[in-house]
């Protein structure tokens, strides 16, 4: 399959990897439509700003609906008939997802279930769709493997999360739609999230304001940079065992974990950041919040098996570059969210 002859949708486009992604695919040479309902979440600005980098390419074409919308959205399956679809669109954090529960029933599951239906209906040849670490619920077993119980989510993003495998391997085995499912590992980077730890983070220390550092500092995270995500992503569009699984006549489907497979500690994480903006971080140290989980760690040897992609951009040189981005973008904005 050449990446050059096909027509992607990709949801979630003004978010933080969509955006990375649909930049990615238009250099390649892909023509890109983007949908996203452009929420308030965070920053609206943000979301505007990374649209404008890409939003005069010639390849590339954009709706601001919802997912929820589903008239809207077989309007640009008709339209567009994208042959294959990446859907990062959701409505993402777990800490929100405790208080506003109904946001993420309408993003990730009505909005899901109507991709789905629309890649049914419309033949689409490759769903591929944002899941997240946060499926391993309190799994001590180090590090996660697809191979893993998911079936004890400990927050409702976290369940939403899963449901979304469930329902694509539904879809997989009853109509044999290729699904590859994408267990994404704390992404950061240039054009990251506000509510993320760097961003948060970044911003509070340049402010002189605290910083909430939860499980007293004994917090680890799989830090995985953002292009190393992407090109985890595009292999996975040639390479998915989904895809190869259609010509053999085997279930269509298939989830990876896409991390950086090595752990850092949180508090280097902060370290490196007091380095690299020369100020010291104000720390408030806090117990861990529902939710959450101490430590993440990704297995991703099927990921390197199928596609020969290893996500291993070490932590200072990805950090480095988004403080790089960060100190660009903030001369140019006070646009900035903080919890």
């Amino acid at each position: 399959m050449s990446i050059l002859n096909k027509t992607f949708l990709v949801t979630g486009a003004a978010g933080f990897i969509g955006f990375h992604t649909s930049k990615r695919l238009l250099e390649i040479g892909a023509k890109v439509i983007g949908y996203d309902n452009v929420n308030d979440y965070y920053s609206v600005a943000l979301k505007e700003a990374r649209l404008s980098q890409i939003e005069a390419h010639d390849k590339f074409m954009f709706y601001r609906a919802d997912l929820a919308d589903k008239p809207a959205l077989e309007d640009v399956f008709l339209k567009h008939k994208p042959q294959i679809v990446i859907n990062l669109a959701a409505q993402a954090g777990v800490r929100y997802s405790i208080t506003n529960p109904g946001v993420y029933v309408q993003s990730n599951l009505v909005g899901f279930t109507n991709i789905l239906e629309c890649c049914r209906g419309f033949g689409v040849e490759h769903l591929l769709y944002a899941s997240s670490s946060s499926v391993y619920g309190s799994n001590t077993k180090l590090p996660f493997s697809v191979e893993d119980r998911t079936d004890n989510p400990i927050s409702l993003y976290a369940a939403t999360k899963k449901s979304n495998e469930l329902l694509a391997h539904v879809y997989s085995h009853l109509f044999k739609l290729p699904t590859t499912g994408m267990r994404f590992f704390t992404v950061y980077g240039p054009w990251g999230r506000p509510d993320m730890a760097a961003f948060l983070f970044l911003d509070a220390i340049n402010a002189g304001k605290t910083i909430k550092v939860f499980n007293n500092g004994e917090m680890a995270r799989d830090f995985t940079y953002v292009d190393d995500v992407v090109d985890s992503i595009v292999a996975l569009v040639d390479k998915s065992a989904a895809m190869r699984s259609v010509a053999n006549g085997a279930l269509p489907y298939k989830v990876y974990n896409i991390g950086n497979n090595h752990p850092e500690r949180l508090l280097d994480f902060i370290e490196t950041l007091q380095e690299f903006i020369g100020k010291k971080a104000i720390m408030e140290f806090m117990p861990l919040q529902p939710g959450d989980v101490p430590s993440t760690f990704a297995d991703i040897d099927e990921l390197i098996s199928d596609t020969g992609v290893k996500p291993q951009t070490p932590l200072r040189v990805g950090l480095e570059k988004f403080v790089t981005w960060w100190k660009s973008y903030n001369q140019e904005t006070t646009d900035f969210v903080t919890e």
